[in-house]
């Protein structure tokens, strides 16, 4: 009897250690599927905006700034502001999608 009660101890040992780490793997996945993918996909899609960036697009910058553009080049964008003509020079990382873009797409 004493044999068979050691057995079961044992048996309830090994499963016990999967069945501990399943909350973790689950959690893991979930965090995977809700966080890491779609901020992936989001930095991607910023990406890909900003190598199409052309002349004429209206944009924001990350500091709230909304602007049209007048000129591209490699690492920064001349944005047109406000009626007066006014322009700026902005890294093409501060550049943002207007949200008349978004609705278009």
């Amino acid at each position: 009897m004493n044999t068979l009660f050691i057995l079961l101890q044992a048996s309830k040992g090994q499963g016990s250690s999967w069945m501990q780490l399943l909350p973790l793997l689950l959690i893991l996945v979930v965090f995977y599927f809700f966080f890491i993918l779609p901020q992936t996909k989001k930095n991607k899609a910023q990406k890909k905006f900003r190598e199409n960036l052309k002349k004429g697009d209206k944009v924001v910058t990350i500091g709230g700034i909304h602007g049209k553009l007048a000129e591209v080049k490699e690492k920064t964008v001349v944005l047109e502001v406000g009626t007066g003509g006014m322009k700026m020079t902005v890294e093409k990382s501060a550049v943002a999608m207007d949200n008349e873009t978004i609705v278009q797409k």
